[in-house]
């Protein structure tokens, strides 16, 4: 029995541990921690009951005598701490669970040193540790580095030798030999005290035991400092994630990749000329006036959700949100042969979404959402600002001037309106540009506030 119960719950060790301590600096990554243990420990839990189930009907096949309901309240012991373990189980350090481990540890070593009392075998109890059960807790230690800890397997592997080590020296002090045994062995294999000392059935061998201990302790030391270093790259690696996770917030898929293949593609102060959008709601102080502020944020969730969509669509990069707008660039932070093209059809995309929104909530009986769109390309700075908490910067007049067009859509009362360094570029970029400019007339010489001199723009 005690070599079955082992083999049987070492399944249950695989998410019973907690994982190491660490900064975790975004909190997504620790709820899904702590989503993945708690999935593991009921399917860990699941299993010991079904395990144990299993080797209760087992037990009964394999000795069929009322002694064996001693080893099936051994089987519910543990199947009751499994239980407990799974309540206890959470991210982070936990003693209580910590103590239910040092338990299981304990149930599972008397299971195997300890004879049934209720049994009349008449065997020494040195014969218990014939048996090979402790080749069992290299099964246990190996599945408690699931939980990528390695303050657990340390404590896996000092418990489980401090228990089998008190075992069996408080076995060899109360055990009673068989008188006569170990002096027929002695005289039949005079001459051999080495095989004598292997075949009596009274010997514990000492050597042997010590040998398993130190064994499992290095390997138990060795499966530690692995785990430390694994649960540094575990660590790493989901900083890396979150990282990537964040760029995708502002950057196209496709940027994304670019950004995750070079080292410092940010860090380096240049100068470049990309497109810069912006857009917001016309007359949305007026609209948030009188109403519920949860109705508001929702509207700018719902405008904002299909604003960036566009942008990246279009492999733009979004740069900020602008209360109930929000600036776009095109050619961050990397430069394409198709930025100011891209930027147009964006412009377009987003009027049409707009279109499509509209049309939904005049059928829910919500009022028309309306926008500005300001485009122009021309030259800007890019590069991190700040000390301690960098961001990325797109500074320029290319900037300040798209802004101005952006406001000009209400002088016009116009839905779009963009420079003719947009179109002339664009033009060059692709001949079919031509077909993103249908529509647009052209207001040559106009008045921008801000911006020095007269520009020629074009008007959707």
């Amino acid at each position: 029995m005690t070599e079955t119960t082992a083999s049987q719950s070492r399944i249950d060790r695989m998410f019973l541990t907690q994982p190491d301590n660490f900064d975790l600096e975004n909190k997504y990554t620790e709820a899904a921690l702590e989503r993945h243990k708690r999935e593991g420990l009921e399917l860990a839990v699941r299993a010991r009951w079904i395990a144990m189930a299993l080797t209760a009907v087992l037990l009964i096949f394999l000795n069929p005598h009322w002694e064996v309901l001693w080893y099936h309240f051994i089987l519910l012991l543990i199947c009751a701490n499994g239980w407990l373990i799974r309540r206890a189980g959470r991210v982070g350090q936990s003693r209580i669970e910590l103590l239910l481990i040092f338990v299981d540890l304990l149930i599972m070593t008397l299971g195997m040193i300890v004879p049934n009392p209720f049994s009349d075998d008449v065997r020494p109890l040195a014969m218990q540790y014939r048996f090979d059960n402790f080749q069992y807790f290299f099964i246990i230690l190996a599945a408690g580095t699931l939980a990528y800890s390695w303050r657990t397997v340390i404590a896996i592997g000092s418990w489980t030798a401090i228990m089998w080590t008190v075992g069996w020296v408080v076995a060899w002090w109360v055990a009673t030999p068989i008188p006569g045994i170990s002096e027929r062995v002695a005289q039949a294999l005079q001459g051999y005290p080495d095989v004598a000392e292997l075949i009596d059935p009274n010997s514990f061998m000492i050597p042997e035991r010590i040998q398993q201990v130190i064994v499992f302790v290095m390997v138990a030391v060795t499966l530690g400092i692995s785990m430390q270093r694994l649960s540094r790259l575990l660590m790493t690696n989901a900083g890396l994630e979150r990282e990537r996770a964040n760029l995708s917030r502002y950057f196209s898929p496709n940027v994304v990749d670019e950004l995750s293949r070079n080292d410092e593609p940010l860090k380096q102060v240049r100068k470049e000329n990309v497109a810069v959008l912006f857009i917001d709601i016309v007359g949305f102080t007026k609209y948030a006036a009188g109403r519920d502020p949860y109705e508001v944020i929702e509207v700018l969730r719902g405008f904002h959700a299909r604003m960036e969509t566009e942008v990246f669509r279009h492999y733009g990069t979004l740069d900020k949100y602008l209360g109930d707008g929000l600036m776009a660039t095109f050619g961050t932070p990397v430069t394409t042969p198709l930025d100011a093209s891209n930027a147009l059809a964006c412009a377009r995309g987003m009027t049409d979404v707009i279109d499509r929104w509209n049309l939904d909530r005049r059928r829910a009986g919500e009022p028309e959402i309306h926008v500005g769109i300001g485009v122009h390309y021309g030259p800007v700075v890019l590069g991190d600002i700040g000390a301690n908490r960098l961001e990325f910067a797109v500074i320029g007049d290319a900037v300040n001037v798209a802004a101005k067009l952006e406001a000009l859509t209400r002088d016009f009362n116009a839905r779009i309106v963009v420079s003719d360094a947009v179109r002339k570029q664009a033009e060059q970029e692709a001949p079919a540009a031509q077909d993103v400019m249908a529509g647009f007339e052209a207001k040559p010489s106009q008045s921008v506030r801000g911006v020095e001199g007269l520009m020629d723009i074009w008007v959707l």
